[in-house]
């Protein structure tokens, strides 16, 4: 069920990074900090201010941009909120930027993904040249610093790393790419392994990058303290934290189970990260049993995507690559996002079969539910505890979901 270690206090944290970046490659240099949004679990308070504290006096320009990814952008306020920027501290010596994807003017090409390249990283799945675009406000720094958190992920096997650049700040073209590639593989095929197709892409296009890479990657417990920190090139500092997210982040099962309540945290608000909450569950639900997505406080499918969602619904993924004509030029993200939620199943002769029932218990209504494909409940006739201690039943309740991988044990099937 993972292993068990002792996670840093603030105190250890500082005297890590204080130990182990060296400030002597970022002296007289200019450094842009590229942090996750608050969709993940960090803890950017301590991190933020020991390396502003460590990197200002040196630096001739130290900046920060929030890499949303296609998320929507955040106040200045919930920045500095997530930064634990106190309210008298004017942080005139740091910039605080978001990352703007759908604006092309903030956006520049950097190379190009041939058509070769492609189909031998994907054994063939996708063939096509591809523009890797970036957000040009990191060329005007001698360092990118990632800062970010490394956890299974759905679409490129393990977060962090490079991920920060592709998807965090890179524009729609690449992002879509990608993002499908790990759909045809499927999330059951490639969450929780280090070595991945969709890695391979992100790590190609960010050597293109033409400048500096430096990465402090972590694994963190749900509270935000980090079980382990790592140091350097992205690729490297990646590697050690994968390793460890993978001994931590993964707790494994004897038995599939019929109902799972899969609690959704506060910082998932709507469906298009709320969706973590089956991703990271699905390989442990039963063939015909119900996964609830539990979170009374979401009232969006999506700020940016729930356009496009209603328009397509939720399916998996045969549900488009057979009907292929009619969803093609709808942004391949968004099909990924509704082919990783509804999971695997078949469709044969225009009739979806989906392995899992998945069912939303949030304010978005019975009617828009229904309407996109997925099952609803009143969350308010959810009483979680109800859910507690029932394993026995078949019935497994998640208290915060989105974060950690459940997979069964080798072997094992989904059967019941």
């Amino acid at each position: 069920m993972g292993t068990e270690l002792t996670t840093m206090s603030d105190d250890a944290i500082v005297a890590w990074i204080e130990e182990n970046v060296s400030l002597e490659e970022f002296r007289g240099k200019s450094v842009m900090l590229i942090v996750p949004d608050s969709t993940r679990t960090a803890p950017l308070p301590v991190l933020f201010a020991t390396l502003r504290r460590l990197l200002v006096p040196v630096c001739t320009k130290v900046d920060l941009l929030v890499a949303l990814g296609t998320h929507p952008p955040m106040s200045q306020h919930s920045i500095r909120s997530m930064l634990g920027i106190a309210a008298d501290d004017e942080c005139t010596d740091v910039g605080l930027f978001n990352h703007e994807w759908d604006n092309p003017e903030a956006l520049t090409t950097i190379g190009t993904l041939t058509e070769s390249e492609t189909a031998e990283i994907s054994s063939g799945l996708l063939s096509q040249q591809v523009d890797v675009e970036i957000n040009k406000r990191v060329l005007d720094y001698d360092f990118a610093l990632i800062v970010g958190p490394v956890f299974p992920h759905e679409v490129v096997g393990f977060s962090g790393g490079n991920k920060y650049f592709f998807p965090g700040i890179t524009g729609p073209t690449l992002l879509n790419f990608f993002h499908w590639l790990g759909a045809l593989i499927t999330n059951v095929g490639i969450i929780g392994i280090q070595d991945t197709p969709v890695r391979q892409v992100v790590d190609r296009a960010a050597r293109m990058i033409p400048v500096q890479k430096r990465c402090l990657a972590f694994v963190v417990a749900s509270d935000a303290s980090p079980y382990g920190m790592f140091f350097g090139t992205p690729e490297e500092a990646w590697k050690g934290a994968s390793q460890l997210s993978g001994q931590v982040h993964i707790k494994r099962f004897d038995k599939p189970y019929r109902q799972i309540l899969s609690c959704a945290p506060p910082m998932y608000d709507e469906l298009w990260v709320a969706g973590k909450c089956m991703y990271k569950l699905e390989p442990i639900v039963a063939d015909g049993g119900e996964l609830i997505i539990y979170a009374p406080h979401m009232k969006e499918i999506s700020v940016t995507h729930g356009a496009t969602i209603e328009k397509v619904g939720y399916h998996i993924r045969d549900y488009f690559t057979k009907q292929w004509d009619q969803f093609k030029d709808y942004p391949w993200g968004t099909l990924a996002h509704s082919s990783h939620v509804r999971g695997t199943g078949t469709f044969e002769d225009g009739v979806e079969k989906p392995r899992v029932t998945v069912t939303v218990a949030s304010q978005i209504p019975r009617e828009l539910c229904e309407k996109i494909n997925l099952s609803y409940r009143d969350p308010d006739s959810i009483d979680v505890e109800s859910f507690a201690n029932r394993e026995d039943e078949g019935i497994l309740l998640v208290r915060k979901a989105g974060e950690h991988l459940h997979r069964l044990h080798d072997g094992v099937s989904t059967s019941l």
